[in-house]
């Protein structure tokens, strides 16, 4: 059993199922992408108790008693805060690693209305956007902290 996206959820898998996988073939939930299966790139970060942790690395008997957050998770109608900064400026290009960017940005704004650079930086080591839109994205994470304190 676990707990996905506020639901509890039964999935059937074997207990070293990576949970990329249980969320996407078992649960049905595509947001979460498949990007390098190594941990490296981020395309498939979720949270874990609202930390950042990537998927495809972790196993489903890893997740216990944790609540587990996917970008579908956010929100179902495109207001929390990173999705209406993505959206207001328009961060994504191709969009395939949008997905672990947004999830790894909400971890950070969630934990620091006024994130730094630097703060920006160590939070997103590791979520690779082929195309660069690295710029954007960190806009669009210094907007959503001003969302997110009620500074809109």
């Amino acid at each position: 059993m676990l707990r996905v996206n506020g639901n509890p959820v039964e999935v059937d898998v074997a207990p070293d199922t990576p949970l990329l996988w249980a969320l996407r073939d078992t649960l049905g939930l595509q947001g979460t992408k498949f990007g390098c299966g190594l941990g490296l790139c981020g395309a498939c970060t979720v949270h874990l108790n609202g930390a950042s942790v990537r998927s495809c690395q972790t196993p489903v008997s890893a997740v216990g008693d944790y609540e587990v957050t996917t970008v579908e998770g956010l929100s179902s109608d495109s207001t929390h805060a990173v999705q209406r900064a993505w959206i207001e400026l328009d961060v994504p290009q191709c969009g395939y690693c949008q997905s672990g960017q947004l999830m790894s940005a909400a971890a950070l704004v969630a934990s620091n209305r006024a994130p730094t650079d630097a703060d920006i930086d160590a939070a997103m080591a590791g979520n690779i956007c082929r195309c660069g839109t690295y710029d954007r994205i960190r806009a669009a994470i210094k907007r959503a902290a001003e969302i997110a304190g009620g500074r809109a």
